[in-house]
Parts: C-alpha cells; sequence; structure tokens
C-alpha cells in the first residue's frame, strides 16, 4: 500500500503534522567553503536535527500514522545508524516503547550510541544494509511487528520531503538542489514537492562511487534493491535503492545523477570542518564534493547543497582532518 511515491498533499500534510517535533533547520549561505566559476552555495543544515540527520522527518510522519494495533506489536527496522535513531527518538516522543532496530555489523559506533541513548533494543547483525533488512523482515515476520521503513515507504518519503517546502521558503530562486541518495526515500518525497512548486529548479542525486545503485539502475532498466557496494565512508549510502525513487527517477522527476569519489567526500567533511565550523558526516557531503569536481557543471549556479546529517565517528573525522 505505502510502496509508492508520495504525493504532494501527502507532503504538505505531513509538514503539518511533524511541525512541533522537527526543527525548521537553517539555510544557510556559504562565503567560506571553496569553490570556483562564480558557484553560489547555501546549505540546508539538516544535521542540526535533534538526532543529527532529516531521518526525524519521515519517522515521526510514519510513526504518527500508525494504528493503536500496529503500535502496540511492537517496531521493527533496520538501519545504517541514522533511520534507527530517529526511530528511537521519535518513538520516545511519542510515547512508543517495544522498538527493536537490526543495523550492519560495520555501523559507526558513534551511531549505534545514539541509537541505544533513545533506549531501543539495537541489534547488530552482518556486514551490510541488506543483511540487517533481512534480520529486520524475518523479525518482523516471527514476531508480527510494525515494519518501519527507511525510505521505501511514502510516508517516510513524505516527512523526508518537508525539508523541500523549506528550502523553498528559505532560497531566493536556486538553480539546482543536490541531495544525497541511499536509498532514496529523501530525494522521492523532494522531488514530488519541488516538480510540483519550482519544476525549473533542477534536482540532482549525488551518490558515491562505491554504491551507484541508482544509476546503475537506470542505466540497466533494473531496480537494484540490494547493491554490493564497496568500501566507502558514505555508510548512509551504501546498498540498493527502494522501488519508490526508481519509479521516480523514470518518471524524470529526477533531472541528473552524479557520482562523487571517495577522496572528493573525504576533502568536503575537512572543508565543511575548517571553512564552515560544521560537523558533516561523508553521506551528507557528497553534495560539495560534486560541486568541487564538476565546477563547470555548476558555475555561475545558486546551488542548494542537503546536508543531510552529522554522525561521524570522532577517529574518523580526526583521520580526514590530519589529511587536509
Amino acid at each position: 500500500m505505502f510502496q509508492r511515491a508520495p504525493t504532494f498533499a501527502e507532503v504538505w500534510r505531513a509538514q503539518e503534522r511533524i511541525r512541533p517535533y522537527v526543527m525548521r533547520t537553517p539555510l544557510r549561505h556559504s562565503g567560506a567553503l571553496p569553490t570556483s566559476r562564480n558557484t553560489q552555495l547555501f546549505l540546508k543544515l539538516e544535521n542540526w536535527q535533534p538526532t543529527g540527520s532529516f531521518k526525524v522527518r519521515g519517522a515521526f510522519n510514519l510513526l504518527m500514522r500508525l494504528s493503536a494495533d500496529e503500535i502496540e506489536r511492537g517496531l521493527v527496522a533496520a538501519s545504517a545508524g541514522n533511520h534507527g535513531s530517529a526511530v528511537g527518538y521519535a518513538a520516545k516522543q511519542l510515547g512508543i516503547s517495544n522498538v527493536t532496530i537490526f543495523v550492519p555489523g560495520t555501523t559507526p559506533r558513534a551511531k549505534v550510541d545514539k541509537m541505544k541513548q533513545f533506549g531501543v533494543d539495537v541489534r547488530e547483525v552482518g556486514v551490510t544494509y541488506d543483511d540487517a533488512h533481512h534480520a529486520a523482515a524475518e523479525h518482523e515476520r516471527m514476531r508480527h511487528a510494525t515494519f518501519v521503513h527507511a525510505y521505501d515507504d511514502a510516508r517516510t518519503a513524505a516527512g523526508a520531503g518537508t525539508v523541500a517546502l523549506e528550502i523553498l521558503e528559505q532560497a531566493p530562486d536556486p538553480d539546482m538542489v543536490l541531495v544525497p541518495v541511499g536509498g532514496g526515500g529523501l530525494i522521492s518525497g523532494m522531488a514530488v514537492a519541488l516538480k510540483q512548486l519550482a519544476p525549473q529548479i533542477r534536482l540532482i542525486a549525488v551518490q558515491p562511487e562505491a554504491s551507484p545503485a541508482l544509476r546503475d539502475s537506470m542505466r540497466d532498466g533494473v531496480c537494484y534493491q540490494e547493491y554490493t557496494a564497496g568500501e566507502t565512508i558514505c555508510d548512509g549510502l551504501a546498498g540498493g535503492i527502494g522501488q519508490i525513487v526508481y519509479d521516480v527517477a523514470r518518471r524524470k522527476l529526477i533531472d541528473e545523477i552524479v557520482i562523487v569519489s571517495e577522496t572528493a567526500v573525504r576533502r568536503a567533511v575537512a572543508d565543511f570542518a575548517a571553512d564552515e565550523q560544521i560537523i558533516v558526516e561523508g553521506s551528507g557531503a557528497v553534495g560539495l564534493a560534486a560541486v568541487s569536481e564538476n565546477p563547470e557543471m555548476f558555475a555561475n549556479k545558486r546551488v542548494a547543497l542537503l546536508i543531510s546529517g552529522g554522525n561521524i565517528d570522532r577517529g574518523r573525522l580526526a583521520e580526514i582532518l590530519s589529511e587536509k
């Protein structure tokens, strides 16, 4: 029922529904980040949300639409980290207990610790998001639990899409909006809103070269819901895509897909810390990496970067900063 793109009306209603619980994050002009060719950058700071990522938007919207029976059965989710924290935080705020989150064993410790702070039962399984997803699906089947999908659910995507409504209220007519893409719920909800209200804005999906699942899905005409990713600091973007974003991309609601290197992402994380004094995880830094690697594409443009999250391990951040 919910494995479809949200309607514009659903995104709009989601904004009203979750307003009391999520932060209306700033869209900040950057005059310090290194760019060339007269590119102007605007940073949508979703790393400032209560759990450090945009995921709280989708989690609140989905949980607030559950029935009493669905809540009573307990909630289960698979996560690379940020979705699990968001579900845990939203459940705590809404008075919902009995939440189980399956995560890959490779999940950064900072993300695991944050989930545990919200009182959820965190279970580390396998090494990939797909491993965690399979374990969560089995838990759903055996316990008749309610599955809270990280991206392939219209309710999640609608909540995430509310960030686009804020950008349109805050931005001085951006030419482009760059969005990190893992499973694709964020860009799906944003695409519905942007193409309804401002179709002239180019919506750009950004993926790491270690996991270009959306690009390959569009190239091959197959929705790669499971995808073997290479080693990447963009743990939140590793793995397959959802059916929703595949359908949204085939409807031409996403204008372009840009792939970025690990080197550029690491440099972007360091630049955010050094030049803007903000902490950004690898997944949230891919937009800046895209600008740095494709200066001609963004020449003379006003570009909004979606900074999707800031949950990065201290050790990894220190390592990256030492390279600068």
